[in-house]
């Protein structure tokens, strides 16, 4: 395996130690450094496979400064293993700002893929799997986090979210009043750990239950897309019907094309044009 140079995004087990790869382990062996989320979490990972590969620390709080430092040595052709503590780096993690420096400074990144709890939440969730989005952690900010529902609610495709939980219900408490309270979730907790398990349901359901039941450990949530709403085809033909049904009933042709316009959500230029020919 040729190594020099190339920053290795090294997905690491979400819980079950036996989901480590045999790609992975040899990488970590073999590249000059890992840059490791919390280095005394990896440290144990390292231990249990026999991997002694030197560690940096490499977080949100220092992404800003180990970033430049990093692609600095990649560019003098080390290779380096970038490592979250469970999963998929720069999913929902600062990863993703070293992957960004090395593409802008053109250092080759590949990917050793692992299980990740989005995915495996996902498949076992019972919800279409043909268009599906993720969106991570929910902002905290009030009005973002309001933006962000809001687009939720009429999201048709699957949706995977991440979720603490000490945050859980508040979480489920916002996806009830921003969208149909009746909407199906899967609730999926310590995913590939021995406790593992599934709770699926309605959200409103799901707010009954885990106010009964203390959330612990980590939440993956998988939300069943919106019921697509059946919109007017607004073809020349029935533009032109409903321009004459307006005016016919005494309103004005400007009147009548800027309410269709509004409608049909169309330019009002283009409603204008056709009720000329009326």
């Amino acid at each position: 395996m040729e190594v020099s140079g190339t920053l290795y995004l090294v997905g690491t087990p979400i819980g079950n130690l036996e989901d480590m790869t045999f790609r992975a382990i040899a990488t970590l062996k073999q590249v000059d450094l890992i840059a490791a989320e919390d280095t005394r979490h990896t440290g144990k990972l390292l231990h249990h496979f026999g991997i002694e590969t030197p560690q940096t620390s490499y977080h949100e709080h220092n992404a800003h400064k180990r970033v430049p430092e990093l692609v600095e040595k990649l560019q003098q052709g080390m290779a380096i293993a970038l490592v979250t503590d469970a999963g998929m780096p720069a999913i929902s993690d600062p990863g993703v700002e070293l992957v960004q420096g090395c593409i802008a400074a053109g250092v080759r990144v590949v990917p050793i893929p692992v299980v990740t709890a989005g995915i495996a939440a996902l498949t076992a969730s019972g919800f279409a799997t043909q268009y599906y989005g993720f969106d991570g952690f929910l902002p905290t900010d009030k009005k973002d986090r309001r933006n962000r529902l809001e687009i939720l609610r009429s999201e048709t495709r699957t949706m995977i979210l991440y979720e603490a939980p000490h945050r859980l219900l508040r979480t489920l408490e916002d996806l009830a009043e921003s969208l149909d309270k009746t909407r199906r979730i899967s609730v999926a907790r310590e995913l590939t750990k021995l406790h593992e398990e599934f709770w699926r349901g309605s959200i409103e359901e799901a707010i009954a239950y885990f106010t009964d039941h203390t959330p612990k450990g980590e939440f993956t949530l998988v939300l069943e897309g919106a019921k697509p709403i059946d919109k007017p085809v607004w073809t020349e033909e029935v533009i032109l019907k409903e321009l004459q049904n307006l005016i016919d009933a005494g309103i004005s042709r400007s009147d009548a094309s800027r309410q269709l316009a509004e409608l049909a959500d169309l330019p009002r230029r283009q409603i204008y044009q056709l009720a000329l020919t009326l």
